[in-house]
């Protein structure tokens, strides 16, 4: 091994951010001058704005040697499956699905990739007609297409689900596929809206370069099912489709899905899930409250996360901060005419003059009707403030908003602000259309958080409605060990849809996990 050193510094952002600067502080703090080292590898970078001035905590290997040749590797090769024995459908080509497909090739498996939705490029053009025009294609939108709902919506990468498969090597494998080589280094690794499609298109063209198949707008919608045992699938057009396994891997917002399985009797469940509205500020007054400075000068764009246990007649909930999006915008997310749902994204340099987030509360069973609708109750909730939002807003996607001081003192708002919001948006009161239960859990979340961050619950903010696909509110459920369906014997529930991940890096190690268990399976180690 080449001799090194390992350098901790906390640095100012002015040499923190400044690839020189940086590179002879990292030396200094090391005892060395410039010349005598060979490589400065950069392992870490995280902000500290816990004191008076924000400084940057870097970790770096200081090789006195060359380095070794697999430093940002090992780097994946995918062998020819073409003439593979074995196969498996995947249903679904966002990160669980494609992720999925990667590590069945890796392990000799032909993968059939099945995507209801539009490649990455075609997929552009139903984006512009959602935000432009108002028209939802229901199989090619924000939800659905190429990528899954990750790639036109932020690309943050940060999970605390370590201990579900090696972040290290998703990471590696995104890096590898085009992702900017500091997402190896940030201690919150995030690509960009803008930068995602091209690393989701090189991931597909390494699943077809290795002989696996990639199909688009073919949208399952039947099981073939024989002895309780599931053959393969049934598209629209049709065909039948039949393999050794089936991963299904079609994210939350996959109704249809969960509504096919619930009519052919495949067991699923209701589960917990999160519901509230989208918070909207100037990214200005986040990074002076976080950075407690009139300019941010090299630093980017400042985030938050917050949280707070609420209480409503007797029951305790969580109100917390979902998917910030600093430097952001916000976005339609649609998957249907009729209903009004928005998320947030960033571009890469997070570089927009507004700052959002995602304010939700916990929604448990007993909040929904299960008696009436069964397993799919999470899903009728969901709906149903969905269709209302869309109603009281004007049938259209513009989106129901009010700001935030007047909704904390229950008054529809009589102007709105201006927002990153590209449909519009109408003053409304947000409590006809989140009910009153889950309105004063939020006015609770919101006083607390305004406590925290000086000039947030103010009406220097505005809230915009509804922030309701967080997660999915229907598990399929599987073996704990084998991850096959409990009742359904060859079907591998995978990923967000199932309620088994939450972003992509959790989703990508779940579709991995998915495909080691189609191996094992069938007898392919």
């Amino acid at each position: 091994m080449p001799d090194k050193q390992e350098i901790e510094v906390m640095l100012p952002p002015e040499v923190a951010y400044n690839e020189y600067a940086r590179y002879r502080a990292l030396l200094q703090a090391a005892g060395l001058q410039p010349g005598q080292a060979d490589f400065v590898h950069l392992r870490k970078r995280s902000i500290d704005a816990r004191g008076r001035q924000p400084l940057v905590r870097l970790r770096a290997d200081i090789y006195l040697d060359v380095p070794p040749a697999d430093l940002f590797g090992p780097w994946f090769r995918f062998p020819d499956v073409s003439q593979a024995r074995r196969s498996v459908i995947i249903v679904g080509a966002g990160p669980a699905g494609l992720f999925a497909a990667l590590r069945a090739i890796e392990l000799g498996i032909k993968p059939i990739v099945l995507e209801r939705g539009k490649d990455v490029r075609t997929r552009r053009r139903d984006l512009a007609a959602l935000n432009k025009e108002h028209i939802v294609n229901p199989d090619s939108n924000y939800c659905f297409g190429e990528g899954g709902a990750g790639t036109y919506s932020d690309g943050k990468l940060y999970t605390r689900s370590t201990k579900r498969g090696d972040v290290g090597r998703i990471l590696r494998l995104l890096v590898q596929h085009g992702a900017t080589p500091d997402i190896l280094v940030d201690a919150h690794p995030h690509i960009g809206t803008n930068k995602l499609p091209s690393v989701v298109a090189a991931l597909r063209e390494s699943v077809l370069k290795a002989g696996g198949e990639v199909r688009f707008d073919t949208r399952v919608t039947d099981l073939i099912i024989e002895q309780k045992r599931l053959r393969g699938v049934v598209t629209a057009t049709g065909e039948a489709i039949e393999a050794d396994a089936t991963i299904l891997a079609t994210g939350h917002s996959a109704r249809d899905i969960y509504e096919l399985l619930h009519r052919r009797e495949v067991l699923i469940e209701a589960k917990p899930f999160a519901l509230g509205v989208r918070v909207e500020h100037q990214q200005q007054l986040i990074d002076q409250a976080q950075y407690r400075l009139q300019d941010r000068g090299q630093l980017p764009a400042a985030s938050y996360a917050l949280v707070h246990q609420t209480q409503w007649q007797g029951k305790q909930r969580g109100v917390f901060s979902f998917c910030m999006c600093p430097g952001g915008f916000i976005v339609p997310a649609a998957t249907a005419q009729g209903e009004v749902v928005v998320n947030g994204m960033s571009p890469s340099r997070r570089d927009s003059r507004f700052a959002n987030s995602g304010i939700v509360a916990a929604i448990e069973l007993e909040e929904m009707d299960v008696r009436q609708y069964g397993p799919l109750a999470g899903l009728r909730l969901q709906q149903e403030i969905e269709q209302r939002a869309c109603l009281l807003a004007g049938n259209t996607q513009v989106a129901p908003a009010q700001r935030l001081a007047d909704f904390l003192k229950g008054k529809v708002s009589s102007e709105l602000l201006e927002t990153s919001y590209q449909p519009g948006l109408v003053p409304v009161s947000m409590d006809e259309v989140l009910g009153q239960g889950l309105a004063e859990r939020l006015r609770q979340g919101f006083q607390n958080f305004g406590r925290k961050i000086p000039g947030y619950a103010t009406n220097a903010g505005q809230i915009v409605g509804v922030e309701s696909r967080t997660s999915s509110p229907v598990r399929i459920p599987r073996d704990r060990d084998t991850l096959e369906h409990p009742t359904l014997a060859g079907l591998f529930p995978c990923g967000e849809g199932a309620g088994y991940a939450g972003g992509i890096v959790s989703a990508a190690m779940d579709g991995e996990r998915c495909a080691e268990a189609v191996a094992a399976l069938v007898g392919v180690s």
